[in-house]
C-alpha cells in the first residue's frame, strides 16, 4: 500500500479519472428514462427499450476504437472526444421533436450510437491510463476506476427521477439538456488530468519484461480466445436477469421490495468491480476469475428455486460477479498480453462481452421453462471457468519452462 500512497501524481490522475468515470456511467441509467421517454416522444415501450442494445453494442465498439485512438492521439484527447460525444448525444436527444413527430431511430443514433461510442472510448482511456500509473497494483487502480463507473447508476438514477418529476411538461427534454450541459462541463474540467506517465515507472519494469503483444499478435493466440470466451459465457447470466429483475422479484414473493432490489443490485455491481481486481492482486488473475465464474454458476443454479431473502442474496452475488468481470478482465488482459497496448487489446477482449449481450438474450429464450434457462446459464459459466483453468495451466507451464 505504501507504493500506492507514494505515487502522488498517479493518485491524482486516478481520482480525477474516477470522477469522470462516474459521469461516463450515466448512460447506463436508461431504465429510469424508458417510460418518460415513451410518453414524451410517443414511441412504444419496446422501441424505447431497444436503445440500450444500441448503446451497449457501440460501447464495445467505442472501447475498440478508443484503444486505437490512444496510440495515435493519446489518452487525454481520446477522453475529451469520448466525453464530448456523450454530451452531444444527450443534447441531440433533447432536441428530438416530441409527440411521435420523429422516427425512433433518432434516439438510437444520438443516445445509443453516439453516446455509447463516446462512453466506450472514454472508459477505455481511463482504465488503460490507471494501469500504466500503477503497474504493480493494476487490480487496485482498475478496481477504483470501474467501481466509480458502476456507482453512476446508484447516484444518477434517483437524480434523473427527481429531475423528470420536477421539471414540468418538458421535463424529459429539460433533463437531457441539464445532463448534457453538466456532462460537458465535467469533461472539460477533468480531461486535462488524464495522462499517462512521461516516463515508465520503476515498478513497471517487471511487467514490461514479458512480450508486449499487439492486438494482431494477441488474436492469433489461444489465450485470447480462452479469455474472450470465458467473459462471454460468464456475463450471460446477468444479461438475462437484468431486464427482468422487478418481474422476478414480484413472481418470487418480493413485490414490495422490487424497486429496492434494482438499487441493491447496482451497489453489489459496484462492489464487485472493486473487490474482484483487488482479490486478483492477492491470489492471481486466473484464480480470481475462476472463483468469480464458479460463483456465477452457483448463483444461476440457485435462481432455479430461490425465494425471499435467498433470492436477494443470489441476485447480489450474480451482480457482484458481473461487476467483478468489469474490474478483472482489464488486468487479466494486461497480465497475459502486456501493459503497453492494453487499450486496444482490452477492446478486442470486450467483443466477448458484446456477443454475450447480443446473442444470449435471444438464444436462452428458445429454452422452455425458467428453471431450464437458469441451468443452461449456469452451465455456460462452468464452461467459462473450465476455459480459465486451461489458461492457468498454460501459464504455469510457460512459467516453469522459463525458470
Amino acid at each position: 500500500m505504501s507504493s500506492i500512497t507514494e505515487n502522488k501524481q498517479g493518485l491524482k490522475v486516478l481520482i480525477m479519472g474516477s470522477i469522470l468515470q462516474l459521469f461516463l456511467g450515466i448512460i447506463y441509467v436508461w431504465s429510469v428514462f424508458v417510460i418518460p421517454v415513451k410518453d414524451f416522444y410517443g414511441w412504444s415501450v419496446d422501441s424505447v427499450k431497444l436503445t440500450s442494445s444500441f448503446m451497449l453494442c457501440f460501447f464495445v465498439i467505442g472501447i475498440l476504437a478508443g484503444g486505437k485512438l490512444q496510440t495515435k492521439i493519446g489518452v487525454k484527447i481520446t477522453t475529451l472526444i469520448g466525453g464530448l460525444m456523450v454530451a452531444a448525444g444527450m443534447l441531440a436527444t433533447a432536441l428530438i421533436p416530441a409527440g411521435g413527430k420523429a422516427p425512433v431511430f433518432l434516439i438510437y443514433l444520438f443516445y445509443g450510437i453516439v453516446g455509447g461510442f463516446g462512453v466506450g472510448a472514454g472508459y477505455n482511456a481511463n482504465i488503460s491510463c490507471a494501469q500504466k500509473w500503477f503497474p504493480q497494483n493494476r487490480g487496485f487502480a482498475t478496481g477504483i476506476s470501474v467501481c466509480a463507473f458502476g456507482l453512476s447508476t446508484v447516484i444518477f438514477a434517483p437524480l434523473v427521477t427527481t429531475l423528470i418529476s420536477k421539471l414540468g411538461e418538458n421535463a424529459v427534454k429539460n433533463t437531457f439538456l441539464i445532463l448534457a450541459g453538466g456532462f460537458a462541463a465535467a469533461v472539460l474540467l477533468l480531461f486535462n488530468f488524464i495522462k499517462t506517465p512521461e516516463q515508465v515507472p520503476n515498478a513497471a519494469a517487471p511487467v514490461l519484461k514479458g512480450k508486449q503483444y499487439t492486438t494482431l499478435e494477441m488474436i492469433k493466440t489461444l489465450r485470447f480466445y480462452l479469455i474472450a470466451l470465458s467473459l462471454m459465457f460468464g456475463t450471460s447470466v446477468f444479461f438475462i436477469i437484468l431486464p427482468s429483475l422487478k418481474e422476478l422479484a414480484v413472481n418470487r414473493g418480493l413485490a414490495s421490495f422490487a424497486t429496492g432490489i434494482v438499487m441493491f443490485t447496482g451497489i453489489a455491481n459496484a462492489l464487485g468491480r472493486l473487490g474482484a481486481p483487488l482479490m486478483s492482486d492477492k491470489i492471481g488473475r486466473e484464480m480470481a476469475d475462476i472463483i468469480i465464474l464458479a460463483a456465477t454458476a452457483l448463483g444461476a443454479f440457485g435462481l432455479c428455486f430461490a425465494n425471499g431473502v435467498l433470492l436477494i442474496v443470489i441476485i447480489a452475488v450474480v451482480a457482484f460477479c458481473y461487476g467483478g468481470y468489469s474490474g478483472l478482465y482489464p488486468v487479466l488482459t494486461s497480465g497475459n498480453f502486456g501493459i503497453k497496448n492494453i487499450g486496444s487489446n482490452y477492446g478486442a477482449v470486450m467483443v466477448g462481452f458484446m456477443l454475450s449481450a447480443l446473442l444470449f438474450p435471444i438464444v436462452i429464450k428458445k429454452i422452455n421453462g425458467q428453471a431450464l434457462q437458469f441451468i443452461a446459464l449456469g452451465a455456460l459459466a462452468v464452461v467459462g471457468a473450465a476455459l480459465v483453468v486451461i489458461l492457468r495451466l498454460m501459464n504455469l507451464k510457460q512459467a516453469k519452462e522459463e525458470n
